[in-house]
């Protein structure tokens, strides 16, 4: 009987992007790539699968996570070729990049990382059928049909959702990425975890379920934050308590983050396999 790590049957969804709240928390934007990176790698040492929906931008949080795994793919068991992240690319984001873009990154992640096109209603796109399409600027439209199909695609092939930061200003789509992946989530009963220790859209989510305070920098409304209204922990189904989701919800420090992460997942894990 071979090993497997505790996660290996896992493909968790990661939820991140830049938040306007750091300095009023004492942080910069490093301690929110940190938090990312400190959370993936140890989901990739247990053996876990991400999921990401980010698009392709220099020294984006996509970037970290392919360094990420080309780290992990060096130290791990030379015998485990799995893909151990899966980057979607929504239509509106790759239908404005220049093919010979996208098919250098997908050799450059082969073998380790998976690069996935999506039409504009979700579906799976060749990277070969878009060589036969021109590049184009979607509308906000597309934008907002194409991430929605993007984020629900994303859901059928997880298990669980982690959400950090996110912007609630300047996106793209019907509602800010973060809070329409956390509600998707919820609606559909799948274990999410929010990390509101980093400000922005997660720490808001937080608010509005109960697991956090009100603070200072706090954004009365923006769209789709009353989806979350009448929401509590324990609609999360994360496998914490009710104070273990509200410390997860405030704590800046991410080795505490990471420990009731893990503490949620394997608790999962153990039900599932009971």
């Amino acid at each position: 009987m071979s090993y497997r790590e505790a996660l290996s049957d896992r493909s968790i969804g990661i939820s991140v992007s830049e938040t306007p709240d750091m300095p009023a928390l004492g942080l910069s934007d490093e301690h929110l790539r940190d938090a990312m990176a400190e959370v993936s790698r140890h989901l990739l040492a247990l053996g876990a699968r991400l999921v990401y929906g980010g698009d392709l931008r220099p020294q984006g949080f996509t970037e970290l996570l392919f360094e990420l795994v080309a780290r992990h793919r060096r130290d791990a068991d030379e015998s485990d070729l799995r893909t151990s992240v899966t980057n979607y690319l929504a239509w509106p984001v790759h239908i404005r990049m220049a093919w010979s873009d996208l098919e250098a990154y997908a050799a450059e992640l082969a073998g380790s990382a998976a690069l996935k096109l999506l039409r504009l209603d979700g579906a799976p796109l060749a990277l070969t059928e878009r060589t036969k399409l021109p590049e184009e600027q979607p509308s906000e439209a597309q934008w907002s049909r194409g991430l929605t199909a993007l984020r629900t695609t994303m859901l059928a092939e997880t298990h669980a959702r982690i959400v950090l930061g996110g912007k609630v200003e300047g996106y793209n789509g019907a509602m800010p990425g973060v809070a329409e992946e956390a509600l998707l989530s919820i609606r559909s009963g799948q274990p999410l975890f929010v990390l509101g220790g980093f400000g922005g859209c997660a720490r808001d989510i937080a608010e509005t379920i109960g697991l956090a305070p009100i603070w200072a920098a706090s954004r009365q409304t923006w769209p789709g934050r009353d989806g979350f209204q009448g929401l509590t922990g324990t609609g999360l189904r994360n496998g914490l308590s009710s104070d273990e989701n509200a410390i997860l919800a405030r704590t800046p420090h991410v080795d505490q983050a990471v420990a009731l992460i893990l503490r949620g997942l394997l608790k999962l894990g153990r039900t599932a396999s009971a």
